[in-house]
């Protein structure tokens, strides 16, 4: 399982050549416990462990990721069966990505561990969703819940080079399901998370943050699919909503002096919505940003960046809010020949320039 969105695709590729992918996407209930005897999971990760230390080193040079690690696996609620060895490796490859293996390893991916940096905050919301994938044993769940469709429609094994193309017929329709079920483990590891992230001291409002980082990353909003593992960063945050509250109010009631928590205060919020394009005249657009503000002290910036072909940016239009409705609406005037404006994205910044959000435009011109 990976900290990834939408059309994610990483080491969760080496466990799933292992699993069979069934014929039809019959509607199989997905099982609710894992066999206490059942260990593919557990055996897969003994077989590959050797060469996921040889791509990862110890956590030694980041010492807030290590304190958070030890604080969130001494509040964990470990169920019967399962024996974690907790460990935090760093995967030196540049990228933006967490996952855990069965055994209880953490593997978090450089990128991501400096973008962290000192935060308590984003760490707890990187380590605990990887956390509770390992308590939860969704390895096993996935493999178990993929073997149910394979029994009930025929086995196929993904690089069968004897399987006749017939027994293909409804694969796509497969694949969907499996990626659907998949989903719904992501989320359901972000709903465990956050109540262990507000056990342990850590604000649940870090992983929404983590979630508007991740995607000011990316170029634009990433395009979701049917056949994604991870649900979108706008898909947790609306399926999370009423979790955030939940894991808020236990945080609160633990930790009734914010600052004074391992996390510290929680972090500043902006949720932006779609942003909407209006032609008013012939050189004259409106563009209009709804968004809402939590943990806000001050005022943000929100930042309008229109660029006249791929690689060349035109002036940025800025404007300061204090967001303080429960929807405020930012509305900026273009006054320039369409041409000239091709596209746009819009940014909010905090006090020290940090992207807080940030959000595609519709396409100017048309």
């Amino acid at each position: 399982m990976s900290l990834r969105s939408c059309t994610g695709f990483h080491f969760v590729a080496l466990l799933i050549l292992l699993l069979p992918i069934p014929v039809a996407a019959q509607q199989v209930p997905a099982p609710l416990d894992v066999p206490d005897k059942f260990n593919v999971d557990l055996k897969t990760a003994a077989r590959l462990r050797p060469e996921l230390l040889a791509q990862s080193t110890a956590a030694s040079h980041y010492a807030v990721g290590r304190r958070v690690f030890e604080k969130l696996t001494e509040q964990t609620q470990v169920p019967r069966g399962v024996k974690p060895v907790w460990e935090l490796r760093i995967v030196n490859d540049g990228e933006l990505n967490a996952f855990s293996s069965p055994d209880g390893t953490i593997y978090v991916e450089s990128s991501l561990a400096d973008l962290a940096g000192t935060s308590a905050g984003l760490w707890a919301a990187i380590l605990s969703h990887e956390i509770e994938h390992v308590i939860r044993r969704d390895w096993a769940r996935r493999y178990l819940y993929a073997d149910s469709l394979r029994s009930s429609g025929g086995p196929v094994v993904l690089g069968d080079a004897g399987i006749s193309p017939a027994a293909y017929t409804d694969a796509t329709a497969a694949s969907q399901d499996l990626a659907q079920f998949c989903r719904r483990l992501e989320l359901d590891a972000d709903l465990a998370g956050l109540m262990l992230m507000a056990r342990a001291g850590y604000h649940p409002d870090f992983v929404p943050a983590l979630h508007h980082l991740l995607r000011a990353q990316s170029a634009g909003k990433s395009a979701s699919s049917i056949f994604a593992m991870h649900p979108c960063w706008e898909e947790r945050d609306r399926e999370l909503d009423r979790a955030y509250i939940v894991a808020s109010i236990e945080f609160d009631r633990r930790w009734p002096e914010r600052y004074g928590s391992p996390g510290g205060n929680p972090p500043t919020l902006v949720f932006a919505d779609e942003p909407s394009v209006k032609r008013m005249h012939d050189r004259e657009w409106e563009i209009r940003v709804p968004m809402r503000c939590q943990n806000l002290a001050g005022a943000v910036e929100v930042v309008l960046q229109t660029y006249s072909s791929e690689k060349v940016a035109n002036d940025l239009v800025r404007q300061l809010t204090g967001c303080t409705s429960p929807k405020t609406m930012i509305t900026f005037a273009l006054n320039q020949d369409a041409p000239r404006a091709l596209w746009a994205e819009v940014f909010v910044l905090d006090a020290q320039g940090a992207v807080l959000s940030r959000a595609a435009i519709p396409r100017l011109g048309k």
